[in-house]
């Protein structure tokens, strides 16, 4: 429930999905039974045989915070376009198919044998590629970790750093599966609010920061889903308070989710420029957006070697597949290739979020590859017009806002052909 501080204090669970993005769960885990497609024999039987009870499966033991929940995931529909999950709409070239392939190949005669535990070939080649997209220095392996998407990567951190009697903290909106980190790692969760501009009051995150003294801050930066970055010297602020604001005067762990750093506009620094002086602060980043690897699912973040080592306390071992880890470095070889797309698709979102405001909609300044826009009295109609059409977006965030992933020229001209229509629809309605 609201606080007087007006922010969102529970504990571990989930809260509600928005429209169209959950699937629900056909188990009911209190009444668990078990069922057969085979014929109904019974009216063969004698009476005394029919009513005798059936036997019933065992109810699971099921955490009690987790029995009426349902997975979470946005909609995989079968539409033309797909602009709802903030995917790289380019696949892979033929030179980057060609390296990977190789690359398994070579893996693949050695699958009979765990993978390298400790993956140092990747987090060395990880390290070296963060100091040339930042401009920073002194990374290398032990400043780097590395798993199975940035999702599990929040996960280690909540283990490592969350569970039982702590909290993370967020400022709403924000990204949706925070809460289910938390949630699954036993960690209280509060949600702060942000401005009516989605921009980051530092006295009103440190004031709450202060009250709640929470183990993990997470903070994405660019925002998801609003695309909007993090000032540093906001950043820097809320650094310095948490150096003693965490559980029984410890550090809170902050954490800087940079999964579209690369495609924050010109002059927008990223947190590694500030690593080296901050041991309690971690900055995650994806192969799944700028590299176009969603698929192979890799995440991965830069922290103080002592923070990592904290991460290697929890993981599972051997965690990261030596398929992983070779589709990886293939990846990463083909880095200025990638970054090119990244380029086109940092000119496509603009030239959209312009198009967006020549229509009387206000688009939201993205430093990422997808923009939030709005506002509308009802966006389910709206979203469920473009559906129609056969555009699928993401019906996220505040209400009254769409998100929109930038696409291929292609599919950008389908999405904006869909919108006029959807537009032009709600106002013919808005007179009725």
């Amino acid at each position: 429930m609201d606080t007087a501080g007006g922010h969102t204090a529970r504990p571990p669970s989930r809260r509600a999905g928005t429209a169209g993005s959950r699937r629900r769960s056909h188990l009911d885990w209190g009444t668990v039974t078990a069922t057969s497609d085979a014929p109904d024999a019974s009216a063969a039987e004698p009476r005394d045989a029919r009513e005798a009870p059936e036997p019933r499966a065992p109810r699971l033991p099921i955490r009690p915070e987790l029995a009426h929940e349902e997975p979470y995931g946005a909609p995989q529909l079968d539409v033309p376009v797909l602009l709802n999950v903030n995917e790289n709409p380019y696949p892979p070239s033929e030179a980057v198919v060609a390296s990977i392939a190789a690359a398994v190949a070579r893996a693949a005669h050695g699958l009979n044998r765990y993978p390298d535990r400790e993956f140092r070939a990747l987090r060395t080649a990880l390290a070296a590629y963060l100091e040339r997209e930042s401009g920073v220095t002194g990374l290398d392996a032990d400043h780097l970790w590395a798993a199975n998407g940035s999702n599990e990567v929040m996960l280690h951190l909540l283990q490592a750093f969350g569970g039982p009697g702590r909290t993370a903290l967020s400022f709403a909106p924000t990204y949706s599966m925070y809460p289910e980190y938390a949630r699954d790692t036993h960690t209280a969760w509060v949600a702060g609010r942000r401005e009516d501009d989605f921009t980051l009051d530092p006295d009103v995150a440190i004031a709450l920061i202060r009250e709640v003294r929470p183990a993990v801050v997470l903070l994405p930066s660019p925002n998801n889903p609003t695309g909007t970055a993090l000032p540093l010297p906001v950043v820097e602020r809320i650094l310095d308070v948490a150096r003693t604001s965490g559980p029984d005067g410890a550090a809170t762990v902050v954490v800087l989710d940079e999964a579209y750093a690369e495609f924050r506009r010109a002059g927008v620094p990223s947190a590694l420029s500030i690593l080296a002086d901050h041991p309690h602060l971690a900055v995650t980043r994806t192969m799944s957006k700028a590299f176009g690897m969603a698929g192979a699912r890799v995440g991965y973040l830069a922290a103080a070697p002592a923070l990592v080592d904290a991460l290697r306390i929890v993981r599972l071992p051997y965690h990261l597949s030596a398929v992983t880890q070779a589709v990886a470095l293939a990846a990463l070889g083909h880095t200025d290739e990638l970054m090119a797309q990244v380029a086109s698709l940092r000119q496509e979102r603009d030239a959209l979020a312009v198009w967006l405001q020549e229509r009387g909609l206000d688009a939201v300044a993205s430093d990422a590859n997808f923009i939030l826009f709005g506002r509308f009295s009802d966006r389910h109609a709206v979203w469920r017009r473009l559906l129609d059409a056969g555009i699928l977006v993401r019906e996220v965030g505040p209400d009254g806002w769409l998100r929109v992933t930038v696409g291929t020229p292609e599919e950008t001209a389908a999405f904006r052909a869909a919108l006029t229509q959807a537009i032009e629809q709600e106002s013919v309605e808005g007179r009725a």
